[in-house]
């Protein structure tokens, strides 16, 4: 049984089906699943993503400079965080903070790590939006990062129709091979797309778990948080 957990959740959770925008429905299932992981008695923090409002790495197709395009994608988490917090409180949720790497006092609080931590002690869903408040990196290095300064004891690392790692793209190739397990090591040395590579290595280095799991399936959270094996697990 972990005692508290950090969940990377993709702009692409909120979009469903769509590459981008949002689903009503999604929002729901992601809010459901959130408030049944805290209601196991596991402290939840959640990483949010921004690529279903925009993509920094688009940003020569836009004609904009990376940095501006990046500061872009990190408002875009603001907003699915903004909406995720919306739908958990309509769901019952109590305790729900959502913080910001970028200070937006109108809207969240800011991340300080300290802050963070005493509101997971307290019972909250904590919320992290705009990453690590730094250009050129994606929701993966942030969700790593915010893992180890929280002392998370594992990194949920959600997927969309995916339900782990595997040798090859299974969407492409119906005999691919699903890992139920792997070192740190074999990822590396099978160069499996994790995640990455600066965010795998950070996580390598302390010694984070990862879960990589299909967020799609219900109930897939709570299942590993009480100790059921389901997905990948890299450690």
């Amino acid at each position: 049984m972990y005692r508290r957990l950090v969940v990377k959740l993709s702009g692409q959770a909120i979009a469903g089906l769509n590459e981008f925008g949002f689903s009503s429905d999604r929002l729901t299932h992601l809010a459901t699943e959130v408030i049944a992981l805290r209601a196991t008695g596991v402290q939840v923090a959640v990483v949010i993503g921004g690529g279903n409002v925009f993509r920094g790495n688009r940003a020569e197709d836009w004609g904009i400079d990376r940095v501006e395009a990046d500061n872009i994608g990190m408002l875009g988490t603001v907003i699915n965080a903004v909406l995720l917090r919306g739908r958990l409180t309509a769901l019952g949720a109590e305790n729900v903070r959502l913080m910001t790497a970028v200070p937006i006092d109108n809207l969240a609080e800011p991340y300080i790590r300290l802050r963070a931590l005493r509101h997971l002690e307290k019972g909250a869903i904590v919320l992290l939006a705009c990453g690590n408040g730094q250009p050129f990196t994606t929701t993966d290095y942030p969700s790593v990062q915010r893992a180890i300064e929280l002392q998370a004891d594992a990194l949920l690392v959600a997927k969309n129709g995916t339900d782990g790692v595997y040798d090859a793209d299974p969407n492409r190739h119906p005999d691919a091979r699903r890992f139920d397990h792997l070192s740190y090591q074999e990822v590396i040395d099978r160069g499996l797309g994790v995640m990455d590579q600066s965010a795998f290595i950070l996580a390598r280095d302390h010694r984070l778990p990862l879960h990589v799991f299909d967020i799609d399936r219900p109930h897939a959270a709570t299942t590993i948080a009480g100790g059921t094996p389901l997905g990948t697990l890299i450690d």
